[in-house]
């Protein structure tokens, strides 16, 4: 269930932080996949996939289609509440969170794929308390549609007013829509904006941490997830590093970006570090069945200078030149004192003798 609230009239200022906080609460709950409830109070309903020609006990609707053709199938909706109870029906695109999560757009944000073809008989429907209804619909493929993946849903919506805090809450309980247009699929993976940062450490011969970033962008026409790797070299392929297992990322719709933040441990600090990230994307067909593609790679360095060690090697280095101007110098006070003291003697030597003499 989702909610996706608007402003009725205006909060006071010392409210309006809790019911943020409450709709930012009710908004973590997603679309679901498949049947599903909803429940606030003594409202209460379930959606789920009508029994028919194309499977008796489905999780979401899915289809392999050409361009323009037409498919009929159908959602049902079941009041579990003791009150009759109306719902707007609609279908929109999907696309994903921050979260990695599924999520549809809202009924006023503009839609051009499924939240397009897609169309109830009904644009809401009412439902007697303890009763179901089968709400056929109908998703029409234009002819020009470009083949590849398409992912939304259709929705059932109920929109509810609290007068005390003054908003209205819009309650949201959908089954995932996916198509695939026929035609070339090109599925295609690209890895952007790789970066590698190194992280000092305070033990002079000791490893650091690096964190790589970098952006995974779904490139081609299909639905693709993929298995991740990186790894962090020093010159001449020296001194690998390998990060620990890496979380697969979402199943990135076509055209979508996913941000990527992968922390390598006890990196050795070899001046100049080359951060390899590598992924292997993974597509699933019409069968459920899912196949791995060729890897896709890419590289990029980052300095990683042990300045502890560095500043260590330079006090040292200060340290000797420091003894050894203090040896010279030494060495050069004992010389003139010697000259002196020579130079003296001679003078008195040459004294006597002039006394001598006389």
């Amino acid at each position: 269930m989702r909610t996706s609230p608007s402003r009725r009239r205006t909060v006071p200022d010392l409210l309006r932080p809790v019911v943020l906080a409450l709709l930012a609460a009710l908004a973590l709950a997603g679309v679901t996949a498949g049947p599903a409830r909803a429940a606030d109070g003594d409202v209460t309903w379930t959606v789920r996939t009508a029994a028919n020609g194309y499977g008796d006990d489905r999780s979401s609707f899915s289809y392999g289609v050409n361009p323009g053709s037409q498919v009929k199938d159908a959602m049902v909706v079941a009041n579990h509440s003791a009150s009759p109870l109306r719902l707007a029906l609609y279908a929109s695109d999907g696309y994903t969170t921050e979260k990695g999560q599924l999520d549809l757009l809202t009924q006023e944000k503009k839609s051009v794929g499924i939240g397009a073809w897609v169309r109830a008989t009904e644009e809401s429907v009412r439902i007697a308390p303890g009763r179901t209804a089968e709400i056929p619909f109908t998703v029409t493929v234009p002819r020009n549609a470009t083949p590849g993946d398409y992912v939304g849903g259709i929705l059932t919506s109920l929109k509810q007013s609290d007068d005390t805090e003054g908003i209205a809450v819009d309650r949201r309980l959908g089954i995932r829509i996916k198509l695939r247009v026929s035609g070339a699929l090109k599925p295609a993976l690209a890895i952007e904006n790789l970066h590698v940062d190194y992280h000092g450490t305070a033990n002079p011969f000791g490893q650091g941490d690096a964190t790589v970033t970098y952006t995974l962008h779904n490139t081609g026409n299909a639905l693709l997830s993929g298995a991740q790797n990186v790894t962090l070299t020093g010159p001449f392929g020296t001194l690998s590093t390998q990060a620990a297992r890496i979380a697969a990322p979402p199943e990135l719709l076509p055209g979508e970006r996913w941000k990527v933040v992968v922390p390598v441990d006890d990196v050795t600090p070899a001046v100049r570090l080359t951060a390899e990230a590598t992924v292997t994307p993974a597509i699933t067909d019409a069968a459920g069945s899912t196949s791995s593609l060729r890897p896709v790679r890419a590289t990029t360095t980052g300095w990683a200078v042990p300045w502890t060690l560095v500043l260590l090697v330079v006090l040292l280095l200060a340290a000797a030149a420091a003894g050894y101007f203090l040896r010279r110098r030494d060495r050069a006070r004992r010389k003139r004192r010697e000259d002196a003291r020579v130079r003296d003697a001679v003078e008195e030597a040459l004294r006597d003798r002039a006394e001598q003499r006389a």
